[in-house]
C-alpha cells in the first residue's frame, strides 16, 4: 500500500509538469489583460491586432507561436514574445519545483511558482502588484501552512502580519524622509503573501535575496549604460518573488550557514 501511494505522488508531481505549459498559456492572458482592466476568465481569445477570434490551432502553448512563427495567421501581425516566454518560464517554474520538493508538494509549489511568476511579470510592465493575486498568494499560504503543518500556521500568520506591516512602515518614513514615494502598498502585500508561506522566520531572507539581487539588476543596467538615478521607478516585485520563490525552496539563508544545524 505505501508503494501505491509512493507512485501516486510522483504521478502527480509529473502531472504538474504535463500541465505547466497550459498553466503558461493562461498566466500569459492573465499578465496581458489584468492589467487593462480585462476580463480574463471569461471570453475568447483574439488577436490583439485585428481582433479576429483564436482557433484552438492558434492556442496551443509554445506550438503554435512557433509554427506560426510569431505571427497572427489572420492579419499576420507579430504575436508578441511574452506569450511563448511565460509558458516556458510556467515549465521551468514546475520542472524546478518537481525536480527540489518532495512529490506531495509539487502543486502548491508549482502554484506559488506560477503566480510569482505573473506578478514579478506584471510589476516589471505596469508596476503594479494586483491585490487579486497577492491576497489570495497569502490566504494560499495559510492555507498550505494549515494543512501541511498546523503547528507553524500562528508563525506563519505572525509573518504575514509583520511582512505587511513592516513594508508600510518602511514605505511611510521612506516617504516622509525623501517626500516621495518608494515602496509601494503592493510590496508590502507581496511581503504578507512571503510571511504567510515561509513564516517570520523566512521575512529577513526573502527581503535579503530580494534586495541583492535588486542591486544585481542595477549593477547590470549601469554596465550596460542605462540610466538609473536615484529617481527611476525600479519594479522591487519581481526581486521579492525571487526571494520567496528561493527561501520556500531551499529554507533560510541561516539554515544554510555551516553549523546552523
Amino acid at each position: 500500500m505505501a508503494g501505491h501511494g509512493a507512485s501516486r505522488s510522483v504521478s502527480a508531481a509529473w502531472l504538474v509538469l504535463a500541465v505547466s505549459p497550459i498553466a503558461g498559456s493562461l498566466l500569459g492572458l492573465l499578465i496581458v489583460r489584468l492589467p487593462a482592466g480585462e476580463g480574463v476568465v471569461l471570453g475568447r481569445s483574439r488577436c490583439r491586432s485585428c481582433s479576429r477570434t483564436l482557433g484552438p490551432l492558434d492556442l496551443v502553448p509554445i506550438a503554435s507561436w512557433l509554427a506560426l512563427r510569431g505571427r497572427c495567421r489572420h492579419c499576420r501581425q507579430p504575436i508578441s514574445r511574452l506569450y511563448p516566454a511565460v509558458e516556458l518560464g510556467a515549465v521551468a517554474v514546475a520542472a524546478w519545483a518537481v525536480a527540489v520538493v518532495p512529490a506531495p508538494l509539487a502543486w502548491p509549489t508549482a502554484a506559488l511558482g506560477w503566480i510569482l511568476l505573473a506578478l514579478a511579470v506584471i510589476d516589471a510592465r505596469e508596476l503594479i502588484l494586483p491585490d487579486v493575486l497577492t491576497w489570495p498568494l497569502a490566504g494560499l499560504g495559510l492555507a498550505v501552512t494549515w494543512l501541511l503543518d498546523p503547528a507553524s500556521l500562528p508563525a506563519h500568520a505572525i509573518g504575514a502580519a509583520a511582512g505587511w506591516l513592516g513594508f508600510r512602515l518602511v514605505a511611510r518614513i521612506y516617504a516622509f524622509v525623501r517626500h516621495r514615494q518608494g515602496l509601494g502598498a503592493g510590496d508590502a502585500k507581496l511581503m504578507a503573501a512571503a510571511g504567510a508561506w515561509v513564516g517570520w522566520q523566512g521575512l529577513a531572507s526573502v527581503i535579503l535575496i530580494g534586495s541583492l539581487a535588486a542591486l544585481a539588476a542595477v549593477g547590470v543596467a549601469a554596465a550596460l549604460r542605462r540610466s538609473v538615478t536615484a529617481s527611476t521607478a525600479i519594479p522591487f516585485g519581481p526581486f521579492l518573488a525571487f526571494g520567496l520563490w528561493l527561501t520556500w525552496l531551499y529554507g533560510p539563508l541561516a539554515s544554510a550557514l555551516p553549523g546552523s544545524w
